[in-house]
């Protein structure tokens, strides 16, 4: 079998976004005309820009090669260039096309990823949601405590038994700073409401985005470490591993990083210097599927636990379930809400999520079909990036 054919998608999440501006899926080809999807996530180029950077990886690398040889296909476009070394924007672009050829893969043998990866786990995967807001709000959900704190009650209705939020607000290019003695009474305050109003009944995870130096994120997780939180996410940024490892080692609350990583090497780094306990890559930028397993089983050795990191498409969604069924150290699961509206429309069969619980599908491959009709009505054309900073 060969591969003969890529088809990019860029398709735009219309309104209110979750997930990001738009998502953008590759459809790879072979020669036997068996189809796989994959998911580049979050390359910090215009999406047109990425969609050229594809064809050329694939005319380049791909093409005419066979997608059961992941490893020796995975070595040569990361050593293309003479890089051999975790530049993301590659990185997503393998990512994608590595888990399409899983997806053609599982297909030509009739089974799901995880049963070619050490076999089924887990019968069904714990999943978390942010705190979303509804059309209806009179005020914003992501400043509002008391709002907040009814929104994370009406997912504990839903099944939910852990929900996330970001309490200390905007995130910037000037970031890490410190934090002035207001935001943290502020953030300590936000977290307690939420805390005293779901009283137990799910876990609360305390989202940042590297937005605070060292000592300024060892203060606030004092603060909050009274409210036992499941974790602390990305405190600083993710580019200092020894930073991230004096957070750890001065709070008791579980560390959390990895969506901003990419391959084994760098989150072997974050192991080695104690930084996180609790890994989040994401399979759209990391390395794809295997690398994803490669890095699960490097934390296993460190007694740290996955959580893989979804704010993009159901196709890493999908990736994200097979990984999770077949490691013993998963943890939970992103994911947008229950995976319903446009995670829903953009496949031909949704996701199967039930009271907190995705039960991972047995079909072949990934389990789910892109809904092309669908992706093509929303192609994206707008000018911003899938993800952007505040403006300074």
């Amino acid at each position: 079998m060969k591969l003969k054919k890529i088809k990019t998608f860029i398709v735009g999440n219309p309104p209110p976004h979750f997930g990001g501006r738009y998502w953008i899926f590759v459809k790879l080809i072979t020669d036997k005309d068996i189809v796989g999807y994959g998911e580049i996530y979050s390359v910090p180029f215009h999406p047109n820009v990425v969609a050229k950077m594809i064809d050329d990886v694939f005319d380049r690398h791909v093409k005419d090669k066979d997608p059961f040889k992941i490893e020796k296909l995975w070595r040569t476009i990361y050593s293309s260039g003479y890089t051999q070394r975790p530049d993301i924007s590659l990185m997503g672009i393998i990512s994608g096309i590595e888990m399409a050829c899983w997806d053609i893969i599982g297909k030509e043998l009739g089974k799901p990823i995880y049963e070619l990866l050490g076999g089924q786990v887990h019968e069904k995967l714990r999943s978390y949601t942010y705190l979303y807001p509804k059309k209806s709000d009179k005020v914003d959900v992501y400043v509002n405590a008391e709002l907040a704190a009814e929104r994370a009650n009406e997912y504990i209705e839903k099944g939910f038994t852990a929900v996330k939020f970001d309490p200390v607000g905007a995130y910037t290019p000037l970031d890490p700073r410190q934090l002035s003695l207001e935001d943290l009474i502020k953030t300590e305050n936000f977290v307690k409401t939420i805390y005293n109003s779901v009283k137990n009944k799910c876990d609360l995870l305390i989202g940042t985005h590297g937005q605070m130096t060292t000592a300024s994120a060892i203060r606030l997780a004092k603060r909050l470490e009274k409210f036992d939180p499941m974790w602390f996410e990305e405190p600083v940024p993710p580019e200092n591993f020894e930073e991230m490892g004096k957070v750890a080692s001065a709070t008791s609350i579980p560390i959390a990083t990895g969506e901003r990583l990419a391959t084994k090497y760098e989150f072997s780094k974050i192991l080695q210097f104690q930084g996180a306990s609790i890994l989040q890559m994401n399979l759209g930028r990391v390395g794809g599927i295997l690398e994803a397993k490669k890095i699960a089983g490097l934390a296993e050795t460190h007694y740290a636990q996955i959580a893989p990191h979804l704010y993009c498409g159901p196709i890493v969604g999908a990736a994200n379930i097979q990984i999770s069924t077949c490691i013993p150290n998963f943890l939970i699961l992103e994911g947008i809400k229950d995976w319903g509206n446009f995670y829903a429309e953009i496949l031909n069969e949704p996701i199967r999520w039930e009271k907190g619980y995705v039960i991972p599908s047995n079909k072949p491959g990934l389990g789910v079909e892109l809904n092309e009709k669908v992706a093509n009505k929303y192609s994206y054309n707008g000018t911003k990036l899938h993800l952007e900073m505040s403006e300074i």
